[in-house]
């Protein structure tokens, strides 16, 4: 892994980032990731600017490896969360959900790596074109939001490496060492794991919410509400009042009353199993229980290794 085109731009030991997820990511995961060997990420987008400053002092108390912070775009304080990001001298930005030309040069102008996350092959490009250092793609496989054209990962990956010449890393649908080698063989310089690390101990969400993920089976998640946002959930009692909305013919007004505010934080944060938003991945189905994020590091890395020498006697 020492010639790693992304361990060599992070800095890091393991081609492996952990998803900046909203309610999920704090600093003890992202801490806890960075100094298991991968890249630990902030999820700023479930954090006020006094918030993700505070995440990001116990973060470096925490760990004195590189780690950064994910950023949806369409953050209404995002003019704060960059003066904060800049202030406090963070080393990596993943961008995400806007247009990657919006912050991308003044980002890098402070000796930023900017990474910026992408659905489809044509978004890709954009983002190469804006200049950013590398270019996560992500299937629709994964959890919270999502891209609308619903391309796999097994379809997405190679579909953007003919494309693009910058690093890429694989997300969705990565949750063991052996998807982790399937995406690298198609094409990807390292992977994105979100919920593999949502249901880990230092994780912030709730422990109810990661009961529910160790307890899902295939089937239980499906993407939804593409008139707001597709974001894929579980299938919970609001998901359940979702779907009912469908089919009473709901408006996108409709929709966007029913979803209200905070619902994400309800469900994931305080642990509303009902009434909550539980956004997780199809892997879910795969994750069978609550670990460190040093042993999903350890049992990533394992896996791959096994897997490759594996492949070694085809």
């Amino acid at each position: 892994m020492q010639h790693n085109k992304i361990t060599q731009l992070f800095g890091v030991k393991y081609p492996i980032v952990q998803g900046g997820m909203i309610w999920t990511s704090g600093w003890r995961l992202a801490s806890a990731v960075s100094n298991a060997g991968g890249l630990g990420l902030l999820g700023a987008g479930s954090m006020y600017p006094e918030v993700l400053k505070e995440h990001i002092e116990k973060c470096k108390k925490a760990t004195d490896r590189p780690f950064g912070v994910n950023i949806p775009m369409l953050y209404p304080n995002i003019e704060e969360l960059m003066e904060i990001i800049l202030s406090s001298r963070i080393k990596i930005v993943f961008t995400s959900a806007g247009n990657p030309k919006t912050w991308t040069n003044h980002l890098q102008n402070h000796g930023i790596t900017v990474v910026h996350v992408v659905s489809s092959v044509k978004f890709a490009l954009k983002a190469q074109d804006a200049g950013v250092d590398a270019i996560v793609a992500e299937g629709f496989e994964a959890g919270g939001h999502n891209g609308r054209d619903e391309t796999t990962t097994m379809v997405l990956i190679p579909s953007v490496k003919e494309e693009i010449d910058i690093p890429l890393i694989a997300a969705g649908g990565i949750a063991t060492g052996r998807a982790m080698l399937a995406a690298m063989v198609l094409g990807a310089d390292g992977v994105q794991v979100g919920s593999r690390f949502a249901a880990s101990v230092e994780g912030s969400s709730h422990d109810l919410f990661k009961e529910q993920i160790v307890t899902a089976k295939e089937g239980d998640t499906q993407l939804t509400l593409k008139e707001l946002a597709p974001v894929r959930l579980l299938k919970n009692k609001f998901y359940k009042d979702v779907q009912n909305a469908y089919a009473d013919g709901a408006t996108v007004e409709d929709l966007k009353n029913l979803l209200g505010r905070a619902r994400a934080k309800r469900g994931m944060f305080e642990g509303d199993l009902n009434e909550g938003e539980l956004e997780i991945g199809q892997v879910s189905g795969l994750i069978h229980e609550i670990k460190s994020a040093a042993s999903i590091v350890e049992d990533l890395m394992a896996g791959f290794n096994k897997g490759v020498e594996e492949v070694k006697s085809f």
